[in-house]
């Protein structure tokens, strides 16, 4: 895979640092919601979705909205999802890697799971988009699962695992 050329506002949101975060609260979305550790796809799927101000604009306000359902209502979700995923998701692996590295998330064979205080569950942010950004990542792991199997979820999107 060629590397991705990011421009300068990118590269400055779509740091590491700042995509680890969207990966924990990724997982802190699902652990509230299950009470299990996070499988990688909903964590990667939930972060690459948030960064996406399309997608953040028309997620529903509950967890108990069908994904089918939201997905007909929404075409460009889709759209959105085969057309960005995979430079989104070349972004937001080295941030996975860093929340592993530096021990905010752990990783075992179950999922992903948080670090005991490693991240606060207050989301905070330099700027309203990294909050707005931070916020669609928990909602989106706590409702992406939702539907049924990942896999499922992953087809309906219109990307691969």
């Amino acid at each position: 895979m060629a590397a991705v050329e990011l421009s300068r506002e990118e590269r400055a949101l779509y740091n590491p640092a700042f995509t680890a975060v969207l990966c924990t609260r990724a997982v802190q979305g699902y652990d509230k919601e299950y009470a299990a550790p996070c499988p990688l796809p909903v964590a990667v799927t939930a972060a690459v979705m948030a960064l996406q101000p399309s997608i953040r604009a028309v997620l529903p306000a509950t967890t108990g909205t069908g994904l089918m359902g939201w997905l007909d209502e929404n075409d460009a979700v889709r759209v959105a999802m085969t057309r960005n995923a995979p430079s989104l998701a070349a972004v937001v692996r080295p941030g996975l890697l860093f929340a592993l590295q530096s021990h905010i998330l752990h990783w075992d064979s179950d999922g992903l799971t948080l670090v005991p205080r490693a991240l606060t569950k207050t989301i905070k942010g330099d700027t309203e988009q990294s909050v707005a950004i931070q916020k669609a990542a928990v909602h989106l792991g706590r409702w992406l699962p939702s539907t049924g199997s990942l896999s499922t979820v992953l087809t309906l999107l219109g990307v691969k695992p």
